[in-house]
């Protein structure tokens, strides 16, 4: 649904978008990570039309974007980082505009939208006097209000609080039901909960597309049996005695493949075995060692 192909941006002489390429398929919720300056924010303008690549191009739906980017326009919705709203109008007149620049029916369109971000007690105040996370909402409901089969969502839980944010976890969920999206943050917790794959970039670049399945696998197993059990000695293979029957055993590729060798050469040995599980990682220490320059270990 969504293929960037050798995206690069330069600004004189600065490269703030190196040879990336990845492909998004539809009803997929993927997470864009990286520091400030990675190049999420320049990936994503591009691939809304509002910003054209220096090399590359961007396909949604078999629609070149820059070949007609109004055609993609008005089948995505977008929040930028700085929302787009006019402080001195009421939430229901901001979105009713919003709605009629859509070309999409007024009342059923503004209603669904306020519906779905619970901005009812506030749909007739003026959005200045809103509270952060109350404008964050407004912003996700224009994004969402032509329901979109494409959502761009640059920081969408930013100045939620921790109600505010379970509800919008739920709501993004929902909307992949019948939309792509991808979301830009800085909160691993959002990704771990939310997205079913993760882009991370660094200086630029595209250094890991992964499935968080895949990617907090840490090509490790970890065993429990009995304590009196000598695994180091039944089973071939790198292992580390934990203590009290806990074991981790390294591998080298297909932890599946590998755990089923396991379980069968200590039941060959009348080992009793309790629990044989991958090791996870922690999304923030796979990010931190990408980010970083690191290698994520061996899946």
């Amino acid at each position: 649904m969504i293929q960037a192909e050798h995206l690069s941006r330069l600004y004189g002489d600065f490269v703030a978008v190196d040879d990336v390429s990845f492909s998004i398929d539809h009803g997929e919720v993927v997470g864009l990570l990286g520091h400030n300056g990675a190049g999420k924010t320049t990936i994503m303008k591009m691939l809304t039309g509002y910003l054209e690549p220096s090399s590359g191009s961007v396909t949604v739906d078999g629609i070149v974007v820059e070949e007609d980017a109004m055609a993609v326009q008005r089948q995505l919705g977008y929040l930028s980082e700085n929302l787009p709203l006019y402080p001195e109008l009421r939430v229901i007149d901001y979105l009713s505009y919003i709605a009629e620049l859509r070309g999409v029916q007024v009342r059923s369109a503004v209603v669904g939208a306020i519906a779905a971000t619970e901005l009812e007690e506030k749909a007739l105040d003026p959005i200045a006097t809103l509270s952060r996370g109350f404008k964050q909402r407004v912003g996700v409901a224009q994004a969402i209000l032509h329901k979109p089969r494409f959502l761009i969502l640059d920081e969408p839980t930013n100045g939620l609080d921790p109600g505010q944010t379970q509800h919008m976890r739920q709501l993004l969920r929902d909307l992949a039901s019948s939309a792509t999206v991808i979301l830009s943050t800085h909160i691993m917790q959002e990704v771990s909960a939310i997205c079913d794959r993760a882009l991370i970039l660094r200086g630029g670049a595209l250094v890991l597309d992964e499935r968080l399945d895949d990617l907090q696998r840490s090509g490790a197993l970890s065993l429990r049996t009995a304590p009196d059990v000598e695994v180091a000695r039944l089973i071939s293979g790198e292992v580390e005695d934990l203590g009290e029957g806990n074991w981790r055993i390294e591998v080298v590729d297909g932890v599946d493949a590998q755990a089923e060798r396991i379980a069968r050469e200590l039941v060959a040995a009348d080992a009793p075995v309790y629990e044989l599980l991958p090791v996870q990682r922690d999304l923030e220490t796979v990010f931190r060692e990408v980010s970083e320059g690191g290698a994520v270990d061996a899946l």
